[in-house]
């Protein structure tokens, strides 16, 4: 059967096999992390709301805004709360602190990927020297000579091809997964500049996002900005 003929490769493979099969391993880990993730954040995304967000914002509905990005796993939502709440202090820096936040945690352990693309070829051009090495201390040996040197190949054919099998296995997600952390990025940036924007745009019709900060604060406003 399949499985028998797996563990029988394995098993021919030689040690080298053992950390190979640890770099699959953990790969496979960080791609099921990432993808689940990935799939969390999907689904917490709201088009409409984030569009509702923004005409509250332009019109000087500053309340609406706020309510919309209250208690919300929504991102966005969540961010431009965050830059509304420090629009006495710096509204840009308070969203662009929260989004580098979420850029982090999208980029959480693609260093592991990152490292298997590198390792598991070398573990595997590891077993190959080792078996070759093996193959050619045996000849001329004793008389199991021919049958040690083809183990030996072998042995170092089935490491090397397990080593770029993992390579590749990482490579095509890790991609995958720089790219989507890529498109978030963009995303989040203008995200951000149009939400500053839409306020500068409501404060020129006298709605001022610092002074509602402030009363969401409890703080007085300022006199000059009443």
């Amino acid at each position: 059967m399949l499985a028998n003929i797996v563990v029988e490769k394995f098993i021919e493979g030689g040690w080298v096999m053992w950390p190979i099969l640890i770099t699959f391993l953990l790969s496979l880990c960080v791609i099921l992390d990432r993808s689940i993730w990935w799939s969390a954040l999907q689904s917490k995304v709201r088009g409409g709301l984030q569009e509702k967000a923004r005409e509250a914002l332009g019109t000087g509905d500053f309340a609406t805004a706020w309510k919309l990005g209250e208690n919300t796993p929504e991102p966005y939502l969540a961010n431009l709360r965050e830059g509304m709440s420090h629009a006495n202090t710096s509204m840009l820096a308070a969203m662009q602190l929260h989004a580098t936040h979420l850029i982090e945690k999208a980029e959480a352990r693609m260093w592991v990927l990152s490292t298997m693309i590198t390792l598991a070829p070398l573990l595997g051009l590891f077993g190959t020297v080792a078996g070759l090495m093996g193959s050619f201390a045996a000849i001329g040996s004793d008389q199991l000579a021919v049958t040690k040197v083809t183990g030996g190949i072998g042995e170092a054919l089935i490491a090397t091809a397990c080593g770029i099998a993992i390579a590749v296995l990482c490579l095509l997600p890790y991609n995958f997964f720089r790219k989507r952390v890529s498109v978030l990025r963009s995303s989040l940036e203008r995200w951000i500049n149009h939400s500053e924007l839409l306020v500068r745009s409501a404060k020129e019709h006298g709605y001022d996002l610092e002074v509602f900060a402030l009363q969401t604060q409890g703080r007085p406003a300022p006199k000059n900005k009443a």
